[in-house]
C-alpha cells in the first residue's frame, strides 16, 4: 500500500439533530445524535480510511465522524456484508430479472415473452447483473440501451441535475452545486493502484479511491452510486435516482451491483476484498432495515471492534435502544441521555507522544512534533479535540495520522 501521508484537523464531542426518528422529511427537534469525534480530512490513504471505518468512522465528503452509539437516539451501527458468501434470495432474483427483461424486451410483466432457456447451472450474480448492459449484451439488439460506467468522483452538470431532482422529489429538500460538491464529489482519499496479479477485466477499477457509478438508460442518467473502493471492501457512500424510475427499486439493485463488484474484484485476485460496507444500519429506522436483507451481514461493536452476526441480535435490537454485542448485559433501553457527558479520555504517555501535529510547513517540507509540545495543547478546546479524536482512532491508527491544527 501507499506510504502517503494522512492529514486532518481533529474535533471532539459534538451533537446534531437526527434525521431518522422524526416525521418524514423532518429532523428531530433537539441535538440527539451524538458523535465521539470528527476529522476534517485533508487527505487519507485508502489503507488508513479502511482502518477508520473498521473502527466505526464514516465520511461525508472530506468530513469524517464517529458516532457515539450509547448516547444517540438512533445508534448508527456500521454494517458489512460478506459478499463471498452472499446468495441472492428469490425476491432479489425476481427484482433483477424484471429489470433485465424491461431493458432487453421492453416488457415489464413478461407477458407474451418466450421463457428463457434453462441452463445447466445457475448464473452467477455478475452474469445476471451484467446481462442487460450494452457492453455485455448478446448480439441481439435490446429494446433499451443500458450502460453502467465507473469513473473517479467528479462534478458535472448532469450529475448535479440528477441530485437536485432527487433531493426535491424524494426528500422534499433543496440543494446547491457547492453543497453537492462538498457532500458527494469532494474526497480525501488518495488514489493508488489496485495490485491485480494479472490484468483485470476492462470494467473493473484500476485504482483504490472514490468513484461515481453511473446508470444510463437510452443515454439519460437515471441513477448514480457514490462508492469508495478500499483494500478490503466496496464501501457504499450514497445513492440517488430519478423518481420516474422508482418502480424498478434501483436502491436495491445498486446494493446487488455493489455485491457483484466486490465478488468480481475478489475473483480478479484481490483476496482481501470480499466485503460490501452498506454504511450505517439503524434498526429503529424502517427505511434502513432493507440492509439486513443482504446477508450474511455483520455489525461492528464499538467496545471490542469485532464483527457480530446481525441475525443473532435481532431480538435484542428490537427491545433495546443500544446493543453492546460483546457484552449484551450492557445494552441500554429507554430514551437517550441529553448529553454523553465528559467520560475519561486520558491517554498514557506513550500514546500521547505518538500523536503528531504539524509544527510548520517550509520549502514543501512538513515538520511535525508530538502533540503535547505544540502551543495549541495549552488551549482546552484544542487539547480536548486532539484527545477525543486520537481515542476514537485508537492507539495504532493514531500513529498513521498527522493532525493539522
Amino acid at each position: 500500500m501507499s506510504k502517503g501521508l494522512s492529514i486532518g484537523t481533529p474535533s471532539g464531542l459534538s451533537a446534531s439533530s437526527c434525521g431518522y426518528c422524526g416525521s418524514p422529511g423532518q429532523r428531530s427537534a433537539g441535538a440527539t445524535s451524538h458523535h465521539t469525534a470528527g476529522l476534517l480530512a485533508n487527505k487519507l490513504t485508502c489503507d488508513v480510511y479502511q482502518k477508520m471505518i473498521d473502527r466505526g468512522w464514516r465520511r461525508s465528503g472530506t468530513w469524517c465522524y464517529r458516532p457515539h452509539l450509547e448516547t444517540s437516539c438512533c445508534p448508527n451501527y456500521t454494517i458489512r456484508l460478506d459478499a463471498s458468501k452472499f446468495r441472492t434470495s428469490k425476491s432479489q432474483r425476481k427484482l433483477i430479472n424484471r429489470f433485465n427483461r424491461f431493458i432487453l424486451t421492453g416488457s415489464k410483466t413478461g407477458e407474451g415473452q418466450k421463457p428463457m432457456k434453462a441452463r445447466a447451472s445457475e448464473p452467477t450474480l455478475a452474469e445476471t447483473i451484467h446481462l442487460p448492459e450494452a457492453s455485455f449484451v448478446s448480439p441481439n439488439t435490446p429494446k433499451h440501451n443500458f450502460q453502467v460506467t465507473l469513473e473517479p468522483s467528479s462534478y458535472t452538470a448532469e450529475k448535479y441535475a440528477l441530485f437536485e431532482k432527487y433531493q426535491t422529489t424524494i426528500h422534499s429538500d433543496s440543494t446547491t452545486p457547492s453543497g453537492f460538491k462538498r457532500f458527494l464529489v469532494d474526497t480525501p482519499l488518495i488514489r493508488e493502484a489496485i495490485p491485480y496479479p494479472t490484468p483485470p477485466l476492462e470494467h473493473l477499477p484500476k485504482e483504490y479511491g472514490s468513484y461515481h457509478q453511473l446508470y444510463r438508460i437510452d443515454g439519460v442518467l437515471v441513477a448514480m452510486a457514490v462508492l469508495d473502493i478500499l483494500p478490503s471492501c466496496v464501501s457504499s457512500v450514497y445513492f440517488m435516482y430519478d423518481k420516474e424510475w422508482e418502480e424498478f427499486s434501483f436502491g436495491k439493485i445498486s446494493a446487488l451491483r455493489e455485491c457483484s463488484l466486490a465478488q468480481e474484484l475478489n475473483n480478479a485476485g484481490i483476496s482481501e476484498l470480499h466485503y460490501v460496507y452498506l454504511g450505517f444500519y439503524i434498526h429503529s429506522c424502517q427505511k434502513m432495515k432493507y440492509k439486513a436483507d443482504y446477508g450474511p451481514s455483520f455489525l461492528l461493536d464499538h467496545q471490542d471492534y469485532e464483527w457480530y452476526p446481525l441475525e443473532q441480535f435481532r431480538s435484542l435490537l428490537d427491545s433495546h435502544r443500544y446493543v453492546d454485542f460483546s457484552d449484551p448485559t450492557k445494552s441500554l433501553q429507554g430514551a437517550s441521555p441529553i448529553s454523553p457527558g465528559q467520560p475519561d479520555v486520558s491517554l498514557d504517555e506513550d500514546w500521547l507522544n505518538k500523536i503528531m501535529v504539524i509544527s510548520e510547513i517550509k520549502d514543501n517540507t512538513i515538520y511535525i512534533i508530538p502533540a503535547p509540545l505544540c502551543k495549541e495543547w495549552k488551549e482546552e478546546y484544542q487539547r480536548s479535540s486532539i484527545l477525543w479524536c486520537a481515542w476514537a482512532l485508537g492507539r495504532e491508527l493514531t500513529k498513521d495520522m498527522i493532525f493539522n491544527l
